[in-house]
């Protein structure tokens, strides 16, 4: 099963390319942010990821029930976690 699952921004490439670190459940990685146009993101924004890419941008209230129901898949939402953390687009 593949899932978007939110995370938050933390920074922004320096280089003012389409790449930001994003935190998901402790785990930080570089996701392109590029999808989002002119949808810009900053820091403490939070974003649906998806295969390294920032499908969407999403308030932090969404992000939470999302994140809520995600940790009542089980096992899918800890492989998808598994998966990101082994992931890296950079």
């Amino acid at each position: 099963m593949c899932l978007a699952i939110p995370g938050e921004i933390v920074a922004i490439a320096a280089d003012g390319g389409d790449l930001a670190t994003v935190e998901v459940a402790g785990v930080r990685r570089a996701v392109n942010v590029g999808l989002l146009g002119a949808d810009r993101v900053a820091p403490g924004d939070w974003v649906l990821v998806h295969v390294g890419f920032a499908m969407s941008k999403i308030d932090e209230a969404e992000a939470a029930a999302t994140l809520e129901l995600l940790r009542g898949l089980g096992e899918a939402y800890t492989d998808e976690l598994d998966a990101l953390s082994g992931s890296d687009i950079t």
